[in-house]
């Protein structure tokens, strides 16, 4: 049996990232802007290059994303107390709250989409997602920088 798990991986996250920019129009995040501010959230001081490299994507990226946060107010940068050149990102007080919008959303989808799933069909499908995440990842990183994959 051939199957293109792939295509129904792309197949969610399109349709997953289709709805979250349709809901938070209206706060101005789109384009997946609100995984940036959510994983500033989750992890305060972070910077745009540890960033970029969870969310897989490259840092001209990451840096656009960054700089329309800051402009409306949603996160603020801190230099390093070390090195001048590294800011580490934080969220604001109303970025905070749009965050927490963005987790009980979060929240709210992962129920519907594992509706039907009991609790060791949802450890299993959690446990097989994170290698297939691994393995991108890892192609991901290889591609990126200079790797031609066979």
């Amino acid at each position: 049996m051939k199957e293109d798990i792939l295509r129904q991986i792309g197949t969610i996250a399109r349709a997953l990232d289709s709805i979250a920019n349709i809901e938070f129009k209206d706060i101005q995040l789109n384009r997946g802007q609100y995984l940036y501010l959510a994983r500033i959230n989750e992890n305060p001081g972070i910077i745009s290059d540890h960033l970029a490299g969870m969310l897989n994507v490259d840092r001209t990226t990451t840096a656009r994303s960054i700089k329309k946060l800051e402009q409306n107010g949603l996160i603020r940068k801190e230099n390093d107390g070390r090195n001048k050149k590294i800011k580490h990102l934080f969220v604001t007080a109303v970025g905070e709250k749009l965050a927490e919008r963005i987790e009980k959303e979060n929240t709210y989808s992962n129920q519907l989409v594992l509706k039907g799933l009991d609790d060791k069909q949802r450890q299993n499908l959690a446990e097989l997602l994170r290698v297939v995440e691994e393995n991108a990842s890892e192609n991901w990183r290889f591609v990126k920088n200079g790797g031609k994959r066979k």
